[in-house]
């Protein structure tokens, strides 16, 4: 693949990204499917393309897969705790299967993979890595050795477009998720102050002893004291 093709790829994932950052309702879990399927296309020998999730306690789900073998996949792992997804999320930034069938690292996850899936090669790209979260990109092939050079080189490209996407996505959903906890709270304090003819700073602060007295976040509080049927 030439430098050209390189830069091509580059540049419209740049785009997309500026894009999603111009978008104001972007459904996640829509974009990152959308991110995997234009991934899977422009990787040379990549049959298949996921996206695992997993925690630190070893949970592990799938966030994103353009065919069913990259939720069973996620699966095989949850199950065993082992793989070469959970491998790049957990531990490195890149992780290569070359050949399930004489893999000795995970052998019950590559076991498995022999058994239920026409999977044989892996790459994994690790996207973020937190305190209790981590995230990985992956490149399935069908046959043995599938992934040369160039494959390498532009799904590490994918992989830090999809990062960076990732990272948007998670601020804008925080700050929705704080958009509404304000609002609530603001509805809640209006409760206060007309039923106990209080001002906005005593509400507040009867909020807060109440939040820490039932140790319960103050935004569950508050929707409690808005919607009394509505249960977290």
């Amino acid at each position: 693949m030439s430098a050209e093709s390189l830069d091509s790829i580059s540049q419209q994932l740049a785009e997309a990204t500026r894009d999603l950052g111009r978008s104001s309702n972007a459904d996640p879990a829509a974009v990152l499917r959308h991110l995997a399927a234009v991934a899977v296309e422009s990787v040379p020998n990549a049959t298949y393309a996921g996206i695992t999730e997993a925690d630190a306690e070893g949970t592990v789900w799938n966030a994103a897969g353009t065919h069913p073998f990259a939720v069973l996949l996620d699966q095989i792992q949850h199950e065993h705790k082992q793989g070469p997804c959970l491998a790049a999320a957990w531990e490195n930034h890149t992780v290569r299967l070359d050949d399930m069938a004489s893999e000795t690292r995970w052998p019950d996850y590559c076991r498995d993979v022999l058994a239920q899936t026409d999977v044989r090669s892996v790459v994994s790209y690790q996207l973020f890595t937190g305190p209790r979260r981590f995230g990985a990109l992956n490149f399935y092939g069908d046959t043995p050795h599938a992934f040369t050079p160039q494959s390498l080189e532009v799904g590490l490209i994918h992989a830090t477009h999809i990062a960076i996407a990732w990272q948007m996505l998670t601020r804008d959903q925080q700050f929705r998720s704080a958009l509404a906890s304000r609002d609530v709270i603001g509805q809640a304090k209006g409760i206060i102050m007309e039923r106990f003819k209080v001002d906005a700073v005593h509400a507040f602060d009867l909020l807060k002893r109440l939040s820490q007295e039932a140790n319960t976040p103050l935004a569950d509080v508050a929707e409690r004291l808005v919607d009394p049927d509505h249960r977290r």
